[in-house]
């Protein structure tokens, strides 16, 4: 059985994280990505930037690069929650106005 080459070109046509799975060839849980689908395609786009770093990397170098990539993302909210990563900028930022109870000393 031969696999089809895959290349850039079509990775860049993927839109969902489904997608981007299939596309790479790998196992998920649909339920891990359901839950999770922005924490993942956001820690993965993270990624792949620092994969985009090294110019001298060929195309299937930088699609298996892109494949690992994915595969820890995934990998990161199996046993992790986007609350926990903070990898947006809502769960980042200090609340305003909010005393803490902690903060509150008896007198």
């Amino acid at each position: 059985m031969t696999t089809a080459i895959k290349t850039l070109a079509q990775f860049n046509q993927l839109k969902d994280a489904e997608e981007y799975f299939e596309f790479f060839d790998l196992p998920y849980d649909p339920k891990i990505v359901n839950v999770n689908r922005l924490h993942i395609l956001r820690k993965f786009s993270q990624l792949a930037r620092a994969v985009n770093e090294d110019k001298t990397q060929s195309e299937e170098e930088i699609l298996l690069a892109y494949r690992k990539a994915l595969q820890v993302a995934y990998n990161l909210f199996l046993n992790s929650s986007g609350v926990e990563q903070k990898l947006f900028k809502v769960f980042q930022d200090k609340p305003k106005n909010v005393v803490m109870l902690s903060d509150i000393a008896m007198e």
